[in-house]
């Protein structure tokens, strides 16, 4: 346990940045997974000099069989094993009725949400099954819309609604090599994502609101706490989300 391996996908920004930041200070090796090099980097660079030792980027395209079969083999070749992936790399789709989303669009979201969370997680469930100690954890970022849908998000919602069965069967299927699976859905943490929701955003009800919105450390604080949970203890689910935002009913 003082040798603990952390992969996070879509570390160069929001709530991959903060739980990279947050793993590591916490004494993790962390591996800060990317599309663009620069913005790993700039993660990397927030960290104190003896923090940012334990971290180290690669870039990866989530979409791609070989990108991701390229960055497992990166961690296995620089850190040796892996206790922990969290599946956070995500894209959202232009918010627009279903009739007027494109296929590319559709097909955007399913490629990067879903088939890189499945990509990533079935070379974790690779590498987690032979190494030793044998097993690990995966954390998938499900999101509030795994749950509850916001106006015109059918796609990221569908998406998201996906990785909430991707989580349940890799949580059964990971049993028997001592792989713990679970799913943080997080809502309104603060990020250049959320700019809007506190601009003012679409509501169930037809009108424009304003959404209150938290800080991004707290639900980095969620992820640390079930990443550092002993492997006999699992979170399954958690919704950690500002207190106000619309969510049950959206409303």
């Amino acid at each position: 346990m003082n040798h603990r391996v952390g992969l996070i996908t879509g570390a160069g920004s929001g709530i991959g940045r903060a739980c990279a930041l947050a793993l590591a200070a916490a004494g993790w090796q962390v591996v800060c997974a990317g599309r663009r090099m620069e913005r790993l980097q700039a993660t990397l660079d927030l960290a104190a000099p003896e923090v940012a030792k334990r971290m180290l980027a690669c870039e990866v395209d989530v979409t791609d069989e070989t990108s991701v079969e390229a960055l497992f083999a990166f961690v296995q070749a620089r850190c040796g094993r892996l206790d922990l992936l969290f599946n956070n790399a995500g894209v959202f789709t232009q918010g627009v009725s279903l009739e007027d989303l494109s296929l590319a669009a559709w097909q955007a979201a399913v490629d990067t949400n879903l088939t890189g969370a499945f990509l990533c997680t079935r070379a974790a469930f690779r590498q987690m099954k032979t190494q030793q100690p044998q097993g690990g954890r995966i954390i998938n970022n499900g999101s509030i819309s795994a749950q509850t849908p916001r106006p015109g998000s059918v796609a990221y919602t569908a998406t998201k609604h996906a990785m909430t069965g991707l989580t349940k069967t890799a949580a059964l299927d990971g049993r028997a090599w001592n792989i713990a699976v679970g799913q943080i859905d997080i809502g309104n943490a603060a990020s250049e994502i959320t700019t809007a929701m506190s601009a003012g955003i679409r509501q169930a009800d037809g009108t424009l609101q304003s959404e209150p919105v938290m800080d991004v450390q707290h639900a980095a604080n969620a992820v640390l706490h079930m990443a550092n949970l002993p492997p006999e203890a699992n979170v399954l689910f958690m919704t950690v989300m500002a207190t106000k935002m619309p969510f049950v009913g959206r409303g």
